[in-house]
């Protein structure tokens, strides 16, 4: 004979505590691993680096600068052209190049102008990769801007 199991208020109040239980510590975890691989600011006062935002945007604008990337053989590529398509040399060029998630990866390429683009010697694993670039104009005009480049297996 089998003994009939009866649902009582301690067994769904057990049932219902699990629940949010594991939905807690779910969550803990993935909070816990955002801010762990969280790689930082990207300024240290929003307020005081917006202020200046449309007159940087502006002349950043005037330059007509497209910027590309692209890892091929062992080598970096960072092209810059102007609005007509011919390479740009540019006065200074400061980059740093990382993964997004994390600084761990981080580098400062030693980057060449070939009369063409820019060219690294770097290695790259598969993924997704940024360059965060600063670069000036030969006439002294300030340009900025962070590149997606993603590298196939």
């Amino acid at each position: 004979m089998v003994k009939e199991r009866k649902l009582t208020g301690w067994h769904a109040m057990a049932i219902f505590g699990g629940c949010f239980a594991v939905i807690i510590s779910v969550n803990l975890v993935l909070a816990y691993s955002a801010v762990k691989t969280f790689p930082g600011l990207e300024t240290k006062n929003s307020y005081v680096a917006s202020q200046s935002f449309d007159e940087r945007r502006e002349v950043q604008e005037t330059l007509g600068w497209e910027v590309y990337a692209e890892a091929r053989g062992g080598l970096l590529i960072l092209s810059i052209k102007d609005s007509q398509g011919r390479p740009v040399q540019a006065g200074t060029l400061d980059a740093i190049l990382g993964r997004a998630t994390h600084v761990q990866d981080d580098r400062s390429p030693d980057f060449a102008f070939d009369g063409r683009a820019y060219v690294a010697r770097e290695t790259l694993s598969p993924g997704n990769w940024n360059i965060r670039m600063k670069a000036t104009s030969l006439d002294g005009k300030p340009f900025e801007q962070r590149v997606v480049l993603h590298v196939e297996s």
